[in-house]
């Protein structure tokens, strides 16, 4: 079951018109992290927390949220700007509810877009990053089913309503086939390689530096995350 904490939504405030970017992280808590993964993992959190505040405009327009699943899907962090995000100390343990968690973060995300767009707060294009290292342990086809479909709607559409920018990672011991019914199909999921968490958190948070930077709208050409120097690669 889902545990949704009260919602502690951004402000537009006096003090930061600029338009947001929500990114929500949906991170991998099951037991099977445990160690070295979880470690990793927390600090990459932390170096992803730091790198968005060296970054000005980043540090104000993107919005950090994050569900973890492990045992449970749970809301931990209710959407922040990146300069009041401090990453909770995240810990391993049960089952692997990836089916919840996606439910919960798509409600979350769409939820946000249509607060923002009531506020009349300009925004892009939001962003969900899921990582796991497992197989879901629960009913997880349907929620996987829509988020994919929000992932694939086209960008260059000019429609008012073009989805949310989904990326998904597999760490090792993944299910990279499940993974692949999460992820557009213009977007395959990666494998990250080793636990190099802190180097995708960098890649992320540059990745949402380079956006924040830009037009709400503009095309923004990202880094590739594969290569000898990148912390990602393709499944076979």
């Amino acid at each position: 079951m889902n545990e949704n904490h009260t919602t502690l939504a951004v402000a537009f405030t006096d003090e930061n018109y600029d338009p947001r970017c929500p990114c929500l992280l949906v991170l991998d808590t099951s037991g099977s992290m445990h160690g070295e993964p979880i470690k990793e993992l927390n600090q990459g959190l932390r170096r992803f927390r730091d790198e968005l505040c060296e970054d000005p405009l980043a540090a104000r327009r993107v919005e950090v949220g994050m569900i973890t699943f492990g045992g449970s899907a749970r809301m931990v962090q209710d959407f922040v700007t990146a300069s009041a995000f401090t990453p909770p100390v995240l810990e391993a343990s049960g089952g692997t509810p990836m089916g919840a968690a996606l439910e919960l973060a798509l409600d979350r995300l769409l939820r946000r877009k249509q607060d923002l767009k009531n506020d009349g707060i300009p925004y892009y294009q939001p962003w969900l990053f899921l990582v796991t290292d497992g197989a879901p342990t629960d009913a997880w086809r349907e929620a996987a089913a829509a988020v994919q479909a929000e992932g694939s709607k086209d960008k260059n559409s000019k429609a008012t309503d073009k989805g949310i920018n989904v990326f998904v990672v597999g760490v090792e011991g993944a299910d990279m086939q499940t993974l692949a019914q999460v992820a557009p199909p213009n977007r395959p999921p990666l494998k990250l390689k080793g636990l190099q968490f802190a180097d995708m958190f960098v890649w992320i948070s540059q990745s949402l530096g380079q956006v924040t930077n830009s037009n709400p709208g503009d095309k923004v050409g990202l880094q590739t995350p594969i290569g000898d120097s990148g912390w990602g690669e393709l499944s076979a």
